[in-house]
């Protein structure tokens, strides 16, 4: 998994240079996470199970074995995280 906060200090990392594996390109400068890689891994894991139960909540629920209420307030979390780091 791709680390989103610096160990030191916690703060949002950068990516500052990508590579080709195929042709050798370096990209380099400084870049912004997309909004998703910024979230942590549970809630990426999160996402990723909101999108293979086709966005239902109850399925969700069930498959978490978790309450519905619980679920939804874990989805208004991460939409907010998401808000906040589309700014």
């Amino acid at each position: 998994m791709l680390p989103c906060n610096c160990p030191s200090c916690q703060k949002q990392l950068k990516v500052k240079s990508l590579f080709c594996e195929n042709c050798s390109t370096e990209v380099h400068g400084i870049y912004n996470l997309p909004v998703l890689a910024r979230l942590s891994v549970e809630e990426q894991d999160f996402i990723l199970k909101f999108v293979k139960n086709s966005g239902s909540l109850k399925d969700m629920a069930k498959d978490l074995g978790l309450s519905y209420p619980t679920v939804r307030n874990l989805l208004d979390d991460i939409i907010n995280k998401i808000k906040i780091n589309e700014k």
